[in-house]
């Protein structure tokens, strides 16, 4: 497999527009989510979509340029971090975000209000971040 750049970038743009819906989700009053099983389900659906764009963006990489197939998906940030894609610290604060996207899709009876409204609150600038970082790695990889 080769890397390919546009489709990298075309999941990062994809990405940036998860992001700006989560920030605008953010900004509303916890309430309205507690209040409504409507608008919780589209935080849950964006913060779902961003997980799989992260893996999506990371799993191409590490197999097109690396050769490394991972085979979860905790596995990813920690094989970006190895091979300096990514920052420690931002694998580090990615670690939980396999588990979550797997209660997400596979437990959402069990989902706690709570800690989805705090990954709400942190995932826009993780996943800025993490859009950062592999954009930055992406740019050293062309020749020139």
């Amino acid at each position: 497999m080769v890397l390919r750049a546009d489709t990298v970038e075309n999941r990062l743009l994809r990405l940036e527009t998860v992001i700006s819906e989560l920030m605008r989700l953010a900004s509303a009053d916890p309430e309205v989510f507690r209040e409504s099983l409507a608008e919780m389900w589209k935080v849950e659906r964006g913060l779902q979509v961003g997980a799989e764009l992260l893996f999506d963006i990371g799993t191409h990489i590490l197999v097109a340029q690396f050769g490394v197939s991972p085979q979860e998906y905790r596995d990813i940030f920690e094989g970006l971090a190895r091979q300096k894609v990514i920052s420690r610290t931002l694998a580090e604060r990615l670690r939980g975000l396999a588990g979550f996207r797997n209660v997400l899709v596979h437990s959402y009876m069990d989902l706690d209000p709570v800690r989805v409204l705090d990954n709400l609150e942190r995932a826009p600038k993780d996943f800025s971040e993490f859009a950062r970082e592999i954009r930055d790695w992406l740019e050293g990889q062309s020749p020139g």
